[in-house]
């Protein structure tokens, strides 16, 4: 399993910017085996770790790789930077939109279908450490973890409808069942943020934590889980979620049949555009 080179990490700890040349030969995933704990470290701080299908996919292959390795027991899901993930890559996904390319998005789609049916369906436990901002399919993604530990500093949303989009990554899916049906819809419809002390009272995270704090609470879970009796474990985890595969993948098919037709309106075109000229939308329902 490849380490995590140290030379990023030593620029996260300083604050150094993260400039264009490093980015580009960045991977857009980071890895580490501690023990039996695998930590996946998303990777892209100069988008505040925005989902891209390479991004996706990477994902979603490293978590059925620690899912069929032996040496691994429990996996925790990170972001680099100040970010958890802040969604889908919106700079891409206008100029997929600004193209007419609507079936560009479908590889981002993809990837996001891959990567929460992994994340929720391994017998192996995924703790997600929310380091910071978890936004739009960011959210979903830590929603398909097992146990959220979330910063202080974290703020979670369903921000999709602010730019004409519908939820994915299992958003529709995963969300009502923490936070009940209506509190789900006032997310979904407002894309308000809330804190991550609402977060809590919402049932969202299961745990608040100082930002330094965040990392060790979640390697300190992880570690303690991973010291338990595995097939017990596996048992558990198997018993709470393993019986959805079929009704998350019938809602991760209707997510993509509705996104679709979301992302060839007028008001995706509005709703992204507002966003990068920092206004408020005005949507027609077109």
């Amino acid at each position: 399993m490849a380490r995590r080179p140290e030379a990023p990490e030593r620029r996260a700890r300083k604050g150094w910017a993260v400039t264009e040349a490093a980015a580009a030969t960045a991977p857009v995933l980071l890895e580490s085996l501690s023990g039996s704990v695998l930590t996946l470290r998303m990777n892209r701080p100069e988008k505040l770790n925005a989902l891209n299908p390479e991004l996706g996919q990477a994902l979603a292959s490293a978590v059925e790789r620690g899912a069929a390795n032996p040496a691994v027991r429990t996996m925790i899901l990170t972001g680099e930077g100040r970010a958890f993930c802040s969604g889908g890559d919106l700079a891409m996904i206008k100029a997929y939109r600004e193209a007419g390319r609507a079936n560009e998005l479908e590889p981002l789609l993809l990837a996001g279908s891959r990567l929460i049916l992994a994340l929720r369906t391994t017998e192996k436990p995924v703790v997600a450490a929310v380091n910071g901002p978890a936004a739009g399919a960011g959210m979903n993604v830590a929603l398909a973890c097992d146990i959220r530990i979330a910063s202080e500093d974290a703020v979670f949303g369903q921000n999709f409808a602010k730019v004409g989009l519908f939820p994915d990554y299992g958003g529709t899916y995963l969300l009502p069942r923490l936070v009940g049906e209506s509190k789900a819809a006032w997310m979904f419809y407002t894309g308000q943020m809330i804190s991550a002390q609402e977060a809590l009272r919402f049932g969202v995270v299961d745990r608040v934590v100082p930002q330094a704090e965040v990392m060790p609470a979640a390697e300190a879970l992880a570690a303690q889980i991973a010291a338990g009796p595995p097939l017990a474990v596996r048992a558990v985890k198997r018993t709470l979620f393993g019986a959805q595969r079929a009704e998350l993948e019938r809602a991760l098919e209707l997510e993509a049949q509705q996104q679709a037709k979301c992302f060839a309106s007028a008001d995706c075109t509005e709703g992204i555009r507002a966003f990068f000229e920092k206004r408020a939308p005005k949507f027609e329902g077109k």
